[in-house]
C-alpha cells in the first residue's frame, strides 16, 4: 500500500490508497464528512484488470482499450501500423496532424500544427520538389514551433472527449511537442499514459535545428511515459534529452517490421547490375551526390541500371540526368503500391541508401529481406543493421566517389553478395519480422497502461 497526497473536497477529506499487482489496480476511497475522520457512508472498491485488449470493471463489463493515435494520418507507416490494433479489437481514435480522410478509426480529428493545414486534402506526404521540401523543413522548423499553444488546446479538448486509455505520438515533431504540451498542466479526471515514438532523424536533425526545437524536444522527454525508438542509438540519445532512466522503453522498427509475405528472396538472386535507390526526395539525402556517382559507375559497368522511386517528374533529378548525360541508365518511378515493392527489390542487385540523418530506413531493411546487397551511408544507426565487408557497405554518402566505390565493389564480388543475402534474411527474421514486433509492441502498450 502507499499512501497518496490527501485530495481536499467538500467532504474534507478524500485519502487515496493503492495496490499495483501485475497491471491490477485496486483503488479505495474512502469519504469522511467530518473533522474527525469518522466514517460516514461511502467506501467503494473498484478494481480494473487487464485481460489482453480490455479493461474489465467490477460490474462484469469488459471495455476495449482506447488508443488515441497523433500522427500524420496520411502516412503509409502509421495507417499500417493503426491498422494491426483495429484487427486486434481495439478502439481507435486518431488525431491527425495533416487533413485526410480515412475510414477505419472510431472516430478522426484533424488537428493542424506547424502550418500542415496549408497541404491540401489527402496530399500525399512527400509530394513537393526537393527545393520546396528543404525550404518547409527549414521554415517549420523556426517557425512551427510557435503554433504548439494553441494546436494543443484543441486536441486537449479532443482528449477530454474521448477519454483514452493511451496516447501514441508517432514521432517527436511535431506529434510529440503536440501531445505533451496537450497534457502537462491539464485537469484530466484521470492521467493519461503518454507513448512517443522516435523516427528516423528527430534527434540527429530536428532537435538541433534551433533553440525552440531542442527545447521542446527536452521537454517531450522529460515527461512522456515510455519510448519507442526504431534504433538503440535514439535510446541513448533520448537520456541525453532528459528521458528518465527508470521509464520504460522498446526498440522495434518504425514500422513494425517487415512483411514476410510481401519481402522474401528471390528463388535466384539478381545476375543483372540493376541498382535500386528508394529513398525518393526528402531534405535529408544526399540525392545530388548518388547522381553524381552514376557515371563513375557507368565507366566500368556501363551496362548498370539505376531505378529511383518517389522520383517521377522530379524537376531537381532530371536536371541531373541531363547535366550528367545518364538517361539511358536511370528510370525514374513514382510511388510504388506497398504490396509491390517486394517484386521491385526482387529484381535489383543493390539497394543505396544515400542518406546523412537516419534511424532504421524501412525500405532500406525490406530491400534486404528481398535479396538486395544493402549499400548506406555510414551512419551508426546504420551500423546497427549493416557490418562493413559482412552483409553490406558503407560510404560517405557526401562524397560521389565513395558511393561509387560502394557500388562498384558491390557489383564485383558476387561472394560477398551471395553471403550477404544469407546473412541478412536470418538477421530481418531475427529481429525485424513484423509479427512478432507488434506482438512485442502490443504487451508493450499494455505494460504502460
Amino acid at each position: 500500500m502507499y499512501p497518496i497526497t490527501p485530495i481536499h473536497s467538500q467532504k474534507h477529506l478524500i485519502p487515496i490508497l493503492f495496490e499495483n499487482e501485475a497491471h491490477q489496480f485496486i483503488s479505495i476511497h474512502i469519504v469522511f464528512d467530518n473533522q474527525d475522520a469518522t466514517l460516514a457512508h461511502l467506501l467503494n472498491i473498484l478494481r480494473l484488470t487487464r485481460l489482453g485488449n480490455t479493461i474489465k470493471y467490477p460490474n462484469g463489463y469488459n471495455q476495449k482499450m482506447r488508443i488515441l493515435f497523433v500522427t500524420d494520418a496520411r502516412s503509409p507507416i502509421s495507417q499500417n501500423w493503426i491498422k494491426h490494433f483495429i484487427k486486434q479489437g481495439y478502439e481507435i481514435y486518431i488525431a491527425s496532424t495533416f487533413d485526410v480522410e480515412l475510414d477505419f478509426p472510431a472516430r478522426l480529428e484533424f488537428t493542424p500544427v506547424a502550418f500542415s493545414a496549408a497541404k491540401k486534402k489527402n496530399s500525399a506526404p512527400s509530394s513537393a520538389s526537393s527545393v520546396t521540401l528543404g525550404f518547409r523543413t527549414i521554415f517549420r522548423q523556426w517557425l512551427g514551433p510557435l503554433t504548439i499553444p494553441s494546436s494543443a488546446r484543441k486536441l486537449r479538448k479532443f482528449i477530454q472527449e474521448i477519454k483514452p486509455d493511451l496516447i501514441h505520438a508517432m514521432r517527436i515533431p511535431y506529434e510529440g511537442i503536440l501531445t505533451t504540451k496537450a497534457l502537462v498542466g491539464a485537469r484530466f479526471s484521470r492521467p493519461t499514459p503518454f507513448l512517443v515514438s522516435v523516427w528516423g532523424n528527430d534527434f540527429t536533425l530536428h532537435a538541433p535545428s534551433t533553440p525552440l526545437m531542442k527545447s521542446y524536444t527536452k521537454f517531450v522527454m522529460q515527461n512522456v511515459t515510455a519510448l519507442h525508438a526504431d534504433t538503440n542509438r535514439d535510446i541513448k540519445l533520448a537520456r541525453e534529452y532528459g528521458f528518465p532512466e527508470e521509464k520504460i522503453s522498446l526498440v522495434a522498427p518504425g514500422n513494425g517490421g517487415v512483411r514476410s509475405d510481401i519481402f522474401y528472396p528471390p528463388n535466384e538472386l539478381v545476375k543483372n547490375p540493376i541498382i535500386i535507390n528508394p529513398r525518393g526526395v526528402r531534405p535529408y539525402v544526399r540525392n545530388d551526390s548518388f547522381f553524381k556517382a552514376i557515371p563513375l559507375v557507368l565507366a566500368k559497368y556501363p551496362e548498370a541500371k539505376f531505378i529511383c522511386t518517389l522520383m517521377q517528374n522530379e524537376s531537381q533529378a532530371l536536371k541531373w540526368i541531363e547535366e550528367l548525360n545518364i538517361s539511358h541508365a536511370v528510370e525514374l518511378l513514382p510511388a510504388i503500391e506497398y504490396q509491390k515493392m517486394g517484386d521491385l527489390f526482387r529484381s535489383a542487385q543493390i539497394v543505396v541508401s544515400p542518406s546523412i540523418h537516419d534511424g532504421t530506413p524501412n525500405s532500406l531493411i525490406e530491400a534486404m529481406a528481398c535479396g538486395c546487397f544493402p549499400v548506406a551511408g555510414d551512419l551508426e544507426s546504420i551500423r546497427e543493421w549493416i557490418t562493413y565487408g559482412q552483409n553490406g557497405l558503407l560510404f560517405d554518402a557526401n562524397d560521389s566517389q565513395s558511393i561509387a566505390d560502394a557500388i562498384l565493389l558491390g557489383l564485383e564480388r558476387e561472394d560477398l553478395r551471395h553471403d550477404a543475402a544469407g546473412l541478412n534474411a536470418n538477421l530481418i527474421s531475427a529481429k525485424a519480422d513484423y509479427e512478432v514486433n507488434m506482438k512485442r509492441m502490443e504487451e508493450f502498450y499494455k505494460s504502460i497502461v
